[in-house]
């Protein structure tokens, strides 16, 4: 398999000293309302003629959505977005310089030979909306002044690579809305006055990067993801709090190398895994590209088809040509997953304009299994718990085919399977006669795909 296989097998895994009694455990093995994802190496045993493979993302047609174009959006940079659907409607928070000396006083015409060189700089947070993900508004909120003026919109100022994110399990609803940034954290009632600013300098972090948290079920714990500093490269840091006041100090959780290093890592649950949308930073080239790295439990990290861009960046002359950095967090919708990022058209140490980009993926499409030479291949499943009588899928067979078997089940063997010959988000398999797996449930049972011109993505069971 082109994955490197993390430690852990197909079962329930416990982190010593990190999931205690009463809090959910890590694994797998549960397939009860559970959708398994063929980048996980704890689902596959076997891997015959296949290799792991990135989904393709499709570019909005309209990008960028909107650019640098108010006084206080002095240079994008990497943007540092997050957005996410709430109550019907899109938001999201930006972190734009609002104040870069160097680039308010250089016109265009100078930029061709002077290089950037950046003095004084103070990043805040913006905030936007949209109806529909892809025309946004910036309101005027009037909540912080800027150069005299509150009719902006700004929700915080001197606040550097900030996630925020909609907490909703906070009992509190004056804490429901939280920031984790560079030296500290904030909490918010609605995502737009910031009352609570904390300082935490026990985390012991540079946190010069985008920053971002989210609440790990099974550590009963808050995840912080920022940035260390060694041997002369970024590097991933990660740190712990219970009650997002009080942090642990943080310690490596991802790393490249020299020349390829980690700038950013937004990390987001999907299905029964952490996935990490991983900026790498080409020391050589001054370009970033968004990859991507997996990981069963926050803590070890893993990247996907190491080198492969998930969203690549565009063409010379396109608007992310020289830059790409995803958002925190992906918006999963049931027909497609929103990939919003920031792209910027020149080199990351250089003049650079940038804007927010829109990349779709297909459901369950982060990564799948495919036949190595568009041949044919066969994976086979540890055993899982079977939990309905229907087994779905998602796949691209379109110009192929998957067919998938239970081992040692007579008449429902992968030879006894209708193909499927087209691309499905959670589509039913079926075998001939009818024959259904309703005599299994909560049953261990091994699954064997096969696989022609085809990838594999996901699969599930259900009622």
């Amino acid at each position: 398999m082109a994955l490197t296989a993390l430690r852990v097998g197909v079962g329930i895994v416990l982190l010593a000293g990190s999931a205690g009694a009463g809090r959910r455990a890590f694994g797998v093995e549960d397939g009860a309302g559970r959708t398994f994802l063929l980048l996980d190496t704890r689902v596959v045993e076997r891997a015959e003629g296949a290799g792991l493979v990135l989904g393709t993302v499709e570019k909005e047609a309209r990008n960028p959505l909107f650019v640098e174009e108010k006084p206080w959006e002095v240079r994008f940079d990497n943007l540092y977005a997050n957005v996410f659907l709430d109550g019907g409607v899109y938001r999201l928070w930006y972190s734009p310089f609002i104040i870069d000396e160097v680039t308010s006083a250089t016109p265009l015409a100078a930029r061709a030979t002077e290089r950037y060189a950046p003095k004084k700089r103070e990043m805040g947070i913006c905030y936007a909306e949209s109806d529909d993900g892809v025309v946004w508004r910036k309101p005027e909120l009037g909540i912080i002044e800027f150069d005299g003026s509150t009719a902006n919109n700004l929700v915080m100022r001197e606040a550097h690579g900030s996630g925020v994110f909609r907490d909703e399990r906070e009992p509190d609803a004056a804490r429901r809305y939280k920031a984790f940034m560079l030296g500290g954290v904030a909490t918010s009632p609605d995502g737009l006055h910031w009352p609570e600013r904390r300082a935490c300098p026990e985390i012991e972090a540079a946190g010069d990067t985008h920053n971002n948290a989210l609440w790990v079920e099974e550590l009963g714990r808050y995840v912080g993801i920022t940035r260390l500093w060694g041997d002369g490269q970024r590097i991933v840091g990660r740190t712990e709090s219970r009650d997002f006041r009080t942090w642990t100090k943080a310690v490596e959780a991802f790393r490249g190398d020299p020349e390829q290093q980690a700038y950013a890592m937004p990390v987001f649950r999907y299905a029964d895994v952490f996935l990490g949308l991983v900026m790498m930073f080409d020391v050589g080239e001054d370009t970033v590209d968004c990859e991507l790295a997996w990981s069963s439990d926050t803590i070890h990290w893993e990247r996907i088809c190491p080198g492969a861009p998930l969203i690549p960046r565009g063409p010379d002359g396109a608007f992310d040509c020289g830059c790409i950095y995803a958002a925190a967090y992906p918006v999963v919708l049931d027909d497609e997953i929103r990939l919003y990022y920031g792209g910027s058209d020149g080199p990351h140490g250089n003049w650079r304009a940038g804007g927010l980009g829109l990349a779709r993926l297909r459901p369950d499409g982060f990564a799948g299994m495919r036949p190595v030479n568009g041949g044919t291949a066969t994976i086979v499943t540890k055993p899982v718990v079977c939990s309905g009588r229907r087994l779905l899928v998602s796949a691209d067979g379109e110009g192929g085919s998957v067919r998938c078997g239970v081992i040692g089940e007579d008449g429902l063997g992968a030879e006894a399977c209708q193909p499927i010959a087209s691309d499905v988000s959670r589509g039913a398999v079926t075998w001939r006669d009818g024959g259904d797996l309703s005599g299994m449930i909560g049953k261990r049972v091994q699954l064997e795909f096969e696989l022609r011109n085809a990838t594999l993505y996901a699969f599930s069971f259900a009622d």
